[in-house]
């Protein structure tokens, strides 16, 4: 983007928001803007975003329920050369209106999940006729959008102005420059500029000390460009976080809880207890084997009274933390410690504090919430903080009540969150609170294996026991074969682990080693059928994805005209036949993504050599970090998975909220004492 055109941009958007003039000032164009909500608004606007729906629910509206198509969209539809079917998506999308906003904007199209520019350009065209062309406002404004929400799948917030004018320019839109300031004029994209951390500010070169020195000296900024949504989940994250750390009265808490450190399982552990003990946010990182520290925090934090709770990201997560929890909670004498529970709640044991987060947000477990709203907890530790996205985090922060502790915990090697942002490296970045690394690390040949990739080291491990085993293939046939193989006859024989402990992980689902090819190879050999509902049969090992970023791994009971139903952990989960296609898939063979946040006893890592170009360090030590006791990698990569542990740590994802935890922070920190002027 041209610096005049950011020059004119920086000055809008500081007139907008300090309520000088209005964006039309700026902009020729007709539509009036939308201003960007000030801090008063926000606090007075309704949650963004509704709670995840519990595993299991029934959906509602917009996930499956009952959808009415108009006649008038199906008309339109056909009359843009648009298949009827998309009539449903189109109304979840747009509303029981849409006919009527897509014959006044045809690129509003292009909000349906799935529709690509060219398919919303082939509309407006079959519609519009001459009139649609390539600068059309409306075209411009909506491929902004589109890209934005793109820019989110990948995990980012905001986008900078040159990767949105290098996407406009990709769809022969012929001033990107002016597409982005339609955008924004609309209000449809909001604009921010963040003040980069660049130190001290200093004038530059030292001045004579007769010289006057400049009122402001301005530090260097970056403009981004978001969309709402995201930019409040953002903002009310930090917000909130900073309210957690000036609520938070360390005097006020029970003295059993700090004093319990030195009697912790672990320095680690002890080290975390103090610093929970002290502060009201915590960043903890460490591997799987430090999980077991949050365990222990959680069981001193109620043994000292407190209502503790810990969340995970997965059911799996929820049962192995359960678990730590409970040998946490017992004593030398393997009796169970007597713990009264905090008012409120029900004590039916000592895995009772451990739920999922999406659980808890839709208020289907967990600690309950007071007559305010707020959960009834005086700590919550968040096992696989890294899965945060902004909105949830944002959602998980808003329900806490003043002077709660929050610890976040999780590995920082792992793949990020499905949904845009990255929660806990920009909080541990921020450094604004006590950060704990965990000394205890993942055992056996596996989590030294693991451990060197975190830090870029393919390093060859001992595995007397065939803990890691690495099988050279030529090609994707070949791959399928020894998966099949290693699954099914291999793995069971030498080591005794079932082929129901074994997960096998690769690259994506497509190509020929990808999870479609291997799930057809694996049920064919594994349970054979004829996918006697919409492709299952009882028996069949599947994953369900209820929402982004949420999978659980189990098995199909049967089906009958209600719907597929599955067993996952100790849910039992009924998904409808309409909800069928979308959400489940055959699962004995995974992505990484769909594996964070799970583990199996044996694990099976497919690297076909036509997906090299997607390996990175993060989706290795993800894959490699699932195996509990025994790891095989089907190796056909060559040479690109060293290179890629050591060169490709992974993409950063753009987000801001580093930029405004520090500004909230220090807003919120109180003021350095100064000396009373004396009295006349």
């Amino acid at each position: 983007m041209s610096n005049d055109r950011t020059a004119e941009l920086l000055a809008a958007v500081r007139a907008v928001e300090s309520g000088e003039r209005s964006a039309d000032s700026f902009f020729t164009e007709p539509a009036p803007p939308a201003r960007r909500p000030r801090p008063a608004d926000r606090e007075a606007a309704p949650q963004r975003t509704a709670a995840p729906a519990p595993a299991g629910a029934a959906p509602g509206p917009g996930r499956g329920g009952p959808v009415t198509v108009p006649e008038e969209l199906r008309a339109l539809l056909v009359e843009g050369g648009a298949p009827e079917t998309l009539g449903r998506p189109v109304t979840e999308t747009l509303g029981e209106g849409a006919a009527g906003l897509l014959r006044d904007d045809p690129w509003q199209l292009l909000a349906v999940p799935g529709v690509r520019p060219e398919q919303a350009d082939g509309f407006a065209r079959a519609l519009l006729g001459d009139e649609a062309g390539p600068g059309d406002p409306r075209r411009t404004v909506a491929l902004v959008v589109h890209l934005l929400e793109r820019a989110a799948l990948r995990g980012d917030t905001v986008a900078e102005p040159a990767a949105l004018a290098e996407g406009l320019a990709r769809h022969s839109v012929p001033d990107p420059d002016d597409a982005v300031r339609e955008a924004v004029d609309a209000g449809a994209v909001l604009a921010f500029e963040d003040t980069l951390d660049a130190g001290p500010a200093t004038a530059g070169a030292a001045r004579p000390e007769t010289e006057e020195p400049d009122e402001e000296t301005e530090r260097p900024v970056r403009v981004l460009f978001g969309l709402d949504r995201y930019a409040l989940a953002e903002e009310s994250l930090a917000d909130g976080l900073a309210r957690l750390l000036t609520t938070f009265d360390p005097s006020a808490g029970p003295e059993e809880f700090a004093a319990a450190a030195p009697a912790a399982p672990s320095p680690s552990a002890g080290e975390l207890i103090r610093a929970a003990a002290g502060s009201g946010l915590v960043t903890h990182a460490g591997g799987e084997a430090a999980r077991a520290e949050v365990a222990a925090l959680v069981t001193a934090a109620r043994a000292a009274g407190l209502r503790a709770w810990a969340l995970t990201h997965t059911d799996d997560g929820r049962e192995r933390m359960a678990r730590l929890t409970e040998a946490a909670t017992t004593d030398p004498d393997d009796t169970p410690q007597a713990e009264s529970a905090p008012d409120g709640e029900e004590q039916s044991g000592p895995d009772t504090p451990c739920a999922t987060v999406a659980d808890v947000l839709a208020g289907a477990a967990g600690p309950g919430r007071d007559a305010e709203g707020t959960l009834a907890v005086d700590l919550l530790a968040v096992c696989d903080a890294p899965q945060l996205d902004a909105e949830a985090a944002a959602a998980l922060v808003e329900s806490l009540p003043d002077g709660a502790r929050l610890v976040l915990s999780g590995d920082p090697g792992v793949l990020g969150a499905a949904g845009p942002g990255q929660v806990f490296g920009d909080l541990v970045a921020a450094r604004c609170c006590p950060h704990v690394v965990s000394r205890t690390p993942d055992p056996g040949p596996v989590g030294e294996l693991v451990s060197g990739i975190g830090v870029g080291e393919l390093n060859q491990v001992e595995a007397p026991a065939k803990e890691v085993v690495i099988v050279p293939v030529t090609d994707a046939r070949e791959a399928v074969h020894r998966t099949v193989q290693l699954v099914a006859d291999s793995v069971p024989r030498a080591l005794g682990i079932p082929a129901e402990e074994t997960q096998v992980i690769t690259v994506g689902h497509g190509g020929s080693a990808g999870t479609r090819a291997l799930n057809a190879a694996l049920k064919e050999r594994l349970n054979p059928g004829p996918g006697r509902f919409a492709g299952f049969d009882p028996g069949d090992r599947v994953a369900h994805s209820p929402a982004p970023g949420r999978t659980s791994v189990g098995t199909v009971a049967s089906a009958d005209e209600t719907g597929l139903h599955l067993s996952c952990a100790d849910r039992r989960i009924t998904v409808p036949p309409d909800r069928v296609p979308e959400t489940v898939r055959h699962g004995w063979a995974v992505t990484a993504h769909q594996a964070a946040g799970l583990r199996w006893n044996a694990a099976v890592v497919v690297l076909p050599g036509d997906a090299t170009a997607a390996l990175t360090r993060q989706w290795v030590y993800t894959a490699f970090g699932r195996a509990a006791h025994h790891l095989s990698v089907v190796h056909g990569a060559g040479d690109a998975l060293p290179r890629a542990v050591a060169e490709s740590p992974g993409r950063a994802r753009v987000t801001r909220l580093r930029t405004l935890l520090t500004e909230s922070t220090r807003a919120a920190a109180p003021a350095p004492d100064t000396p009373e002027a004396p009295t006349p």
